[in-house]
């Protein structure tokens, strides 16, 4: 995932919202808050055809040293990309 990722990552976020099932924000953040809540090198985006279909990211669980190296996972789809196993490939995908 890159920052001009964002738009379409943010898209899928919004429809998320929607749902009413994938989170409890009403409103999706900036940039910059998404940017500053989520580890770094632990992103990623799935693309179909050039355009983002589905993110995945980690952020930490909690800024206590004790909960170091613990992570929550978050998975979104876009609408026309569920149930096609997007989120699994995502899930299972390993850094070289």
């Amino acid at each position: 995932m890159r920052a001009d990722d964002w738009p379409a990552v943010k898209a899928i976020y919004e429809q998320g919202i929607a749902t009413r099932q994938a989170t409890f924000e009403t409103e999706p953040p900036s940039w910059e808050e998404w940017d500053a809540g989520h580890l770094a090198d632990l992103r990623l985006v799935a693309e179909r055809g050039g355009e983002v279909v589905a993110w995945a990211a980690l952020s930490p669980a909690s800024r206590r040293p004790c909960y170091a190296g613990v992570a929550d996972e978050s998975v979104y789809v876009a609408a026309e990309a569920r149930g096609q196993g997007v989120d699994t490939v995502l899930l299972e995908r390993r850094r070289p």
